[in-house]
């Protein structure tokens, strides 16, 4: 298992890999959206070009954790991250999170970039658990992750205040006897092809 190995993620739609320089600037209009910043209860306050360098400058050099970029194959545009973090090595665990911009929206990439992700946690790194949090009023994630077969554990009350009012958040996981079993597709895939039995697994190629 080792989380220095950054990868490139290939599906039919979307292909994670880790960023560049030059992914910065649409990073920022990405975190700067008022929508991105209400579903995932970011702070409202703008991050500096300076802060946001460093910081998506650095993530291919961390060994705890795995940050990509998620690009629209059919546009090759940048339209978000995907996240792996907090490790527990004894464990075999760790968190993921995800963020689409406006631009990556309603066409299923967003779904795919979680499959893609969570395969390399289990079918790569070996991980036993991938566990997230979703806000209640983003029942549109909630949908994604459901579809790639994470399950509900609970709900924490009143986590985030925003507008006004308190928003719940909702604990989700998925172990890799589960991943084995319906490789991101619990509810059956109605477009596989019994010819192609790998044409889920996950393709990767490690930079």
């Amino acid at each position: 298992m080792s989380f220095s190995v950054k990868p490139v993620l290939t599906g039919e739609r979307a292909v994670l890999r880790p960023f560049t320089e030059d992914d910065v600037p649409v990073m920022a209009r990405i975190l700067a959206d008022p929508e991105v910043l209400r579903l995932t209860g970011s702070p409202t306050e703008e991050f500096g070009p300076e802060r946001l360098r460093a910081w998506y400058g650095s993530r291919n050099d961390r060994t705890d954790r795995l940050d990509l970029g998620v690009v629209d194959r059919a546009s090759g545009e940048l339209v978000g991250e995907t996240v792996l973090n907090e490790w527990d090595e004894a464990n075999r665990s760790c968190c993921f999170r995800i963020l689409i911009g406006p631009g990556g929206q309603d066409r299923g990439l967003g779904t795919e970039a979680v499959r893609l992700t969570v395969g390399h946690a289990f079918e790569r790194l070996g991980l036993h658990r991938v566990s997230l949090y979703v806000f209640t009023h983003n029942p549109r994630a909630r949908r994604a992750y459901e579809k790639a077969g994470f399950v509900a554990e609970g709900v924490e009350r009143q986590t985030l205040w925003q507008d006004g009012e308190w928003i719940d958040s909702v604990r989700m996981s998925i172990l890799a006897p589960e991943w084995a079993a319906h490789r991101g597709y619990p509810d059956g895939d109605p477009d596989c092809d019994r010819e192609h039995p790998d044409r889920y697994r996950v393709s990767s190629t490690a930079l």
